[in-house]
């Protein structure tokens, strides 16, 4: 058995090697941290020592279990409430056809052409149902979209897409108890007074170098998840509504945000997306890839489908069009949530769940490859929007000159 520090320094180290990969490839750090995880488990547990990576050690399970918790806390943040509020029709039409599509879709191909139980076909269905928030976002801040309407847009719509996929989480895999009534009532309290109380409070007792903040997060993210598991249910539920919530208090601290970060992306993550990609069984990959081609289809034709005619009934069209459906075809960071409550609550094996991961990881690469070399739609970006501007400036000054 490795000692704390030796196995800490192991899973740091993938972490960093992660990282590195992630700049040199020019895609998302959670893709290459699964990824790493994937092929360091089978390299070490197959050459090295046994057991791998050891991933449920305590430790590990309660770092991991925290990242998924406040990253997921960090997604609903992000959430712009002008946008929304401006936007709300147009990111609830096509959030929620990017959801149902998809859930409905590959949860009937799960049960009817791979012949899976019931159960396991709505944890599929559920886990491929997802929009990417990481990579959407990543991809955003990359090339400027982030600043602009098109692209406060999409992840709007990624936004309730991802709501939609919590929900069905919560609703259909949670025993429906007089502890689920507790829950849900305790949570529609909590929502309603945090917008609230959290201003004057961070008013009155913030702005110190103790990190009042981030422990008045921690509380509220650790208490409602320790609400969420004792009525049965999945700590990361209430996480994506408190962030959502506060997204226009704690949103809008981008000091706060950027030291939650910090935290999140330098510690916790990597000891989440590791472990989700420890549990990927490489050799049912290559015995059975039509599995995993299959499930990959069903996702992308059911959203393709869905969420098309939704983005052209808003006037996106060519290329904008084209581009804001390829973005709401990434899966990651809830696909792989998803997937892993399943196998922790049994519901789908570690067969199940490769095929399951190994979807969503080829849904986070290729539908962003595609879009950012195919469909990009270049006169929207935020340079190009601003060289228009000026042009047109300069024709009226001309004008008045003359």
């Amino acid at each position: 058995m490795m000692n704390t520090w030796a196995l800490a320094a192991l899973w740091v180290g993938l972490a960093l090697a992660a990282t590195l990969l992630a700049i040199w490839c020019k895609i998302s750090t959670a893709l290459t941290e699964i990824v790493v995880g994937t092929v360091a488990q089978l390299v070490i547990g197959a050459f090295m020592a046994q057991g791998g990576l050891l991933g449920n050690t305590q430790w590990i399970t309660f770092l991991a279990g925290t990242g998924a918790i406040v990253l997921t806390f960090l997604a609903g943040a992000e959430l712009d409430p002008v946008i929304f509020k401006t936007k709300w029709r147009e990111a609830s039409i096509i959030g929620l056809a990017g959801f149902f599509g998809p859930f409905l879709g590959c949860t009937a191909i799960a049960h009817y052409v791979l012949h899976w139980a019931i159960m396991p076909s709505w944890l599929c269905g559920v886990a491929l149902s997802t929009t990417s928030v990481a990579v959407v976002y990543a991809v955003m801040l990359e090339l400027g979209f982030n600043v602009t309407e098109y692209g406060k847009s999409i992840l709007a719509a990624c936004f309730i897409n991802d709501l939609g996929t919590v929900i069905a989480l919560g609703l259909i895999f949670s025993p429906f108890t007089i502890k689920t009534l507790i829950f849900v009532v305790v949570s529609i309290a909590v929502f309603v007074i945090l917008p609230f109380l959290t201003p004057w409070f961070f008013r009155k007792y913030g702005g110190r170098v103790s990190e009042l903040e981030a422990k008045y997060i921690l509380f509220l993210l650790f208490a409602m998840g320790g609400l969420a598991m004792w009525a049965g249910s999945e700590a990361v539920l209430p996480a994506y509504m408190i962030g959502m919530v506060l997204a226009g208090t704690v949103g809008k601290d981008h000091s706060l945000i950027r030291r939650l970060r910090t935290l999140t992306f330098g510690l916790l993550t990597p000891f989440y997306f590791i472990r989700a990609g420890s549990f990927v069984l490489v050799p049912v990959l290559i015995a059975a890839p039509a599995v995993m081609l299959i499930l990959f289809l069903a996702k992308s034709l059911t959203k393709a489908i869905s969420v098309y005619p939704a983005v052209r009934a808003h006037r996106y069209e060519g290329n904008s069009g084209a581009y804001y459906t390829l973005m709401m075809s990434t899966g990651l960071t809830f696909g792989t949530i998803s997937a892993l409550f399943g196998l922790n609550h049994n519901i789908i094996d570690q067969k199940q769940y490769s095929w399951i991961v190994g979807t969503v990881i080829a849904s986070a690469v290729i539908p962003t490859v595609i879009a950012n070399s195919f469909f990009l739609p270049r006169h929207l970006l935020p340079h190009a929007i601003t060289g228009i501007q000026s042009d047109q400036s300069a024709q009226q000054a001309a004008a008045e000159k003359a």
